[in-house]
């Protein structure tokens, strides 16, 4: 379907150009219209699938002859990250339009954003410093018309439902409400009962990995992991490469040690400023880093194309998780590879994991790594960060050969 379907406002549609859009996505084609019509809408969706401009475009045409400088819509996001990424498609698709976002999160003075909230039209926020700012009263939102929860899933993961439930209570009842989720547990079908008023569900794709993406695991005992890993990295050839980690400590030390060994490499962690966070997302999107270490947190709902290997260092702790995580590979028909390293106490979430993607998982092994060995010592003492460490330095460099020759068997 192409936009011009739409009838969207002239201006509006000069943004689309700007933006190289051509044809809609999936979720685009099913979603715009009954958001133009005001209609409370469910999305369900994975990242990347387009549906930051599927809520965007109808908000901008809705609100691009409104008076300025009042808040009408107001998008919660469950990153910074995420937040940023929101806004930055806001202004590309609204460049003509005149209307005026913000981002409003932690992490940075607090003063600036009240100076720019008062000029805002359309608000992107993370839900704890938007708090703040109700609290400080220094957000009007009482003329608010549209209100998006972008990646409600993920804001429920992070513990976040009981601030959108406090902030609920400070807008007007009357608005159009657009929930977007990639997973439904019980309690965003819970809130979404509560907030939205007889909505029009619209899903695309399926709970499944992209047909894309081929699944392994390596076993391997804890403390073998990092030695493993290098030797994968070693024996493949790997575009850009996401790795996960469930802690900040180990994604920030595994990063280190990637780096040491001759890979360019960055974290993503929640410690990290909010300039050095955004610094390693924009190294790892333009190429100057290709590797990046990341928690589930620090990377939710962030959209990465062209990553063609995705490690769980540490597997997910739901299958909802690893349908998180590999969706960032295999996309757009480019082919991807999941490796999940496990240990003998990870059998059974091997074994949820597999029901949900309802495939079987390729297990390998490689014939050149040492299972039985002990740790290196400098990956020996990434797991004792209390040791003395020896950095051994290398150039950056390239590390890519051909794919290792694996022993595979099914799981």
């Amino acid at each position: 379907m192409n936009f011009e379907a739409f009838n969207f406002h002239s201006s509006v549609v000069a943004g689309i150009s700007n933006a190289g859009y051509v044809s809609t996505t999936p979720i685009q084609a099913q979603a715009i219209k009954p958001i133009m019509k005001h209609r409370d809408v469910m999305g369900l969706a994975q990242t990347g699938t387009g549906k930051t401009a599927a809520f965007a475009l109808p908000i901008l045409n809705r609100l691009v002859n409104r008076q300025p400088s009042r808040i009408r819509a107001l998008i919660l996001a469950p990153t910074r990250e995420l937040a940023e990424q929101i806004r930055q498609a806001i202004d590309i698709l609204g460049r003509r339009t005149r209307l005026k976002s913000v981002t409003v999160y932690g992490g940075i003075g607090i003063n600036p954003q009240i100076q720019k909230l008062k000029h805002a039209d359309i608000v992107v926020a993370c839900p704890g410093r938007l708090l703040d700012h109700i609290r400080r009263h220094t957000i009007n939102l009482s003329q608010l018309d549209v209100l998006v929860l972008d990646e409600a899933d993920q804001m429920f993961d992070m513990g976040f439902l009981p601030d959108i439930r406090r902030i609920l209570q400070h807008l007007p009842k009357k608005r159009q409400t657009l929930l977007f989720s990639a997973t439904m547990p019980k309690a965003i079908r819970s809130l979404a009962k509560d907030i939205l008023r007889n909505p029009v569900t619209v899903q695309v794709g399926n709970t499944k990995p992209a047909e894309t993406v081929s699944h392994a695991i390596y076993p391997v005992s804890q403390h073998l992991k990092t030695d493993l890993l290098l030797n994968l990295l070693d024996n493949t050839q790997a575009g850009s490469v996401l790795v996960f980690t469930r802690t900040k400590h180990r994604a920030k030390n595994l990063g280190k040690r990637l780096a040491v060994s001759g890979y360019r490499t960055t974290s993503l962690q929640g410690n990290l400023s909010q300039n050095k966070r955004q610094a390693a997302l924009d190294g790892f999107r333009d190429g100057s880093f290709q590797i990046l270490v990341a928690t589930d947190i620090a990377a939710r709902g962030i959209d990465v194309t062209r990553v063609s290997h995705v490690i769980n260092y540490d597997i997910p702790s739901t299958p909802e998780a690893y349908i998180h995580r590999i969706g960032r590979t295999g996309r757009a028909t480019r082919s991807g590879e999941a490796f999940t390293f496990v240990t003998d106490d990870d059998r059974d979430k091997i074994r949820a994991i597999r029901q949900i993607i309802d495939s079987e998982i390729e297990q390998r092994t490689l014939p050149s790594f040492e299972y039985k060995s002990t740790p290196s010592l400098q990956n020996r003492e990434h797991y004792r960060p209390g040791k003395a460490k020896h950095k051994i330095f290398r150039k950056n460099g390239s590390r890519t050969r051909n794919n290792p020759r694996v022993k595979r068997s099914s799981y």
